[in-house]
């Protein structure tokens, strides 16, 4: 599965929806594995002086730029690095624990927000592909789990990357239809909107329970033309 999205194009929403600043640098429409995109997580809170003693902040969302397609941070190359990210712009949730290229980033927390507004898949029930849009009905943007990671090379290379988490949805009333003929349909694990905070602050013995698909009802589909 490799998977292309629409990136949010709409400053306000990020502050809007996602409680982020707007990116800096505005990030292309289309998104697809080793393209730089945004991802939002929790940035690390400095402790507070207090009269108590040392108190910690709440926490603060913060929008990352990186690439699609996670580099592991056992990689030894940066022609490594490029190599096996293209592959790895989605993970299987059920599998993250025991992936040697997810594991580590699942353990030690490093969950991501990847806002946007749309994902493209292919319908074949024609008998050819034909790419469909798929959105929220409401027209709002999505916020679909991830993982993060960051690898510095031993040339000094520093990659930030991130990668979506995908969920089972062979009975899913939507996306069954899509992708390839015969094989197992798989559908990004897009977030309630309530949910964003305990997502990114969840515990790794706890994150399995946010990977649920996301309600048909609330989901739209409509043919595009290629834009690959």
């Amino acid at each position: 599965m490799s998977f292309q999205y629409e990136s949010v194009q709409t400053a306000a929403l990020y502050p809007d929806v996602f409680r982020v600043a707007a990116p800096a640098v505005p990030v292309e429409r289309q998104v697809w594995p080793r393209k730089p995109g945004v991802f939002i997580r929790l940035a690390a809170a400095p402790a507070q002086a207090g009269e108590t003693g040392a108190e910690v902040a709440p926490p603060v969302r913060e929008l990352v730029a990186g690439q699609l397609g996670l580099v592991p941070r056992w990689v030894k190359s940066a022609s490594d690095a490029k190599l096996r990210s293209t592959k790895l712009d989605v993970a299987r949730s059920e599998i993250v624990t025991t992936s040697n290229n997810f594991r580590d980033a699942w353990l030690a927390g490093q969950f991501c927000i990847v806002p946007m507004m749309a994902f493209l898949e292919d319908d074949w029930r024609s008998g050819k592909a034909v790419p469909t849009r798929i959105a929220r009905v409401d027209g709002q943007p999505m916020g679909v789990a991830g993982l993060w990671e960051r690898w510095v090379g031993a040339g000094g290379e520093d990659i930030v990357s991130y990668t979506l988490l995908t969920v089972n949805a062979n009975s899913h009333a939507l996306m069954h239809r899509y992708q390839q003929p015969g094989s197992e349909k798989r559908m990004p694990a897009i977030l309630n909107e309530g949910a964003y905070e305990a997502w990114l602050g969840a515990r790794p013995e706890k994150a399995r329970e946010f990977m649920r698909a996301y309600a048909a009802s609330a989901l739209t589909a409509n043919p595009v033309e290629k834009t690959r």
